[in-house]
């Protein structure tokens, strides 16, 4: 009679966790976006270029490291900040200088941002400074977009495809 009674003390404890998790899995509601208002996504993730230049080894240089360290260039590892610029109908709405990840400032750098716009056609330019230049811009985009409700439109970066990738 014991076991018994563990077995239905089990089955209303697995039927309730399941009801649980089912309810919390619709409710309570969550909205991505204003149904009125379209968004746009500033999502990417780069490695800028390095604080100071590779260094090139002489042969002699090389000889000297250990054969399972030798390299043709020496490299130091900390990366300089990302900076990021987007700009909607002639309108600044983002400049953001991310610093580089990682425990020697080695990894790259993340954005992720959300604009809540209004839907229609805008204007939009974003521009990216990966390099120590203290004015400019090292890749800029810019696109005319057509902006639908309750849809996401997506500006990327990716430097080995050429740069901006706006969807």
């Amino acid at each position: 009679m014991n076991n018994a009674l563990r077995i239905v003390v089990q089955a209303i404890t697995y039927a309730a966790f399941a009801i649980t998790v089912g309810y919390l899995s619709a409710s309570p509601a969550y909205n991505y976006a204003e149904p009125g208002n379209a968004t746009i996504k500033l999502s990417l993730s780069h490695a800028s270029n390095r604080v100071k230049p590779c260094v090139r080894l002489t042969p002699q240089q090389i000889a000297e490291l250990a054969p399972n360290m030798r390299r043709s260039e020496a490299c130091e590892r900390q990366r300089l900040p990302l900076t990021v610029e987007l700009e909607i109908d002639g309108e600044i709405v983002a400049n953001i200088e991310a610093p580089p990840s990682g425990l020697w400032d080695d990894g790259p750098a993340s954005i992720y941002e959300r604009f809540e716009v209004e839907p229609g056609t805008h204007a939009i330019t974003a521009r990216l400074r990966d390099s120590n230049r203290s004015d400019g811009w090292d890749y800029t985009h810019t696109e005319d977009a057509t902006l639908v409700a309750g849809r996401y439109f997506t500006v990327t970066f990716r430097a080995e495809t050429g740069g901006f990738s706006f969807r």
